[in-house]
């Protein structure tokens, strides 16, 4: 059994100091939201508690799909590669990013560079970095694990992403190749890769394209982040439908409108042809004390 733990929208804090140059940018209405909505909503605390609790769990491997920092600023990426190094090993912890990690011209290079460890394929050398990175393959056990990259900049009051014809090329080989070795395959995606999980401006393009590879490849499972809600979509698949599975955000505080802090945890067990996957939903509870196990369900 390959035991999965899946995390996301951490939106590392606080926000670090920045210039009136880097804020001169759509950052500055980012950084008034962050003021005005999300400091009182996400704090570190809550973000140590669950990893700490994740590491109880004894996951084989954790997923993050994207959404590390706020702004992209270089601090920031700074700040969350140390982070990460705290949150394990790159052979470890699997990273995609997400819009806020290129939220302005420029972050998704640094993001690239300050996590490439944990972005790289199994295959890819050392050199690679930005969109040449993506799709990646990590094989652990007998789960092939996919990361896409849907990350771009975007004007002001948009936080769409987008699946283009290259990554899709791409994605329907690496599939290929992983199912006739008989392998798990997970897909990881930062923005939800079904129409009307989301509004029109955070929605992601490409949706259609991305369809299409399942159609014809298959998947035997995706996980995504942006909604920062618990939810459960299929897609048509190859053989039958494939799970797409979201998560809250990793740093949300109980009590508002959206489901607070927690992970996804995913047994997955079998063979080609025979896999089962369990899917557990672990959540910080109303007094933000513990974790909770709040669903589990086969997938």
């Amino acid at each position: 059994m390959f035991r999965l733990a899946h995390i996301s929208d951490i939106h590392l804090g606080p926000l670090p100091r920045l210039t009136p140059r880097e804020l001169a940018s759509k950052r500055i209405t980012g950084y008034i939201n962050w003021h005005r909505n999300r400091r009182k909503r996400m704090f570190g605390n809550i973000l140590d508690s669950l990893m700490d609790d994740i590491k109880s769990a004894a996951p084989d491997h954790l997923a993050i799909t994207g959404d590390l920092v706020n702004l992209g600023a270089k601090s920031e990426m700074e700040a969350v590669a140390s982070w990460l190094a705290d949150a394990g090993a790159p052979d470890f912890v699997s990273v995609v990013p997400g819009n806020h990690d290129a939220y302005v011209p420029g972050s998704f290079k640094l993001a690239c560079r300050a996590w490439h460890p944990y972005m790289q394929g199994d295959d890819k050398p050392a050199s690679s970095a930005g969109e040449n990175l993506f799709p990646y393959l990590r094989v652990r056990n007998n789960v092939a694990l996919i990361g896409v990259s849907t990350a771009h900049a975007t004007p002001p009051f948009m936080a769409s992403g987008t699946f283009d014809r290259r990554q899709a090329h791409h994605l329907r080989t690496i599939l290929e190749q992983t199912g006739n070795a008989g392998l798990f395959r997970v897909v990881m995606i930062h923005h939800p890769p079904v129409r009307g999980a989301t509004q029109m401006h955070k929605r992601m393009l490409g949706i259609g394209r991305f369809g299409r590879v399942m159609q014809s490849r298959g998947a035997e499972l995706v996980l995504h982040g942006h909604t920062h809600l618990e939810t459960l979509y299929h897609l048509p698949g190859k053989i039958g439908p494939v799970p797409v599975v979201c998560v809250s955000s990793a740093s949300e505080a109980p009590g508002g409108n959206r489901p607070a802090s927690g992970y996804n945890l995913l047994a997955i067990d079998g063979g080609h042809g025979a896999w089962t996957c369990r899917l557990d939903r672990h959540r910080l509870d109303a007094h933000g004390s513990k974790f909770e196990l709040v669903h589990s369900q086969l997938l």
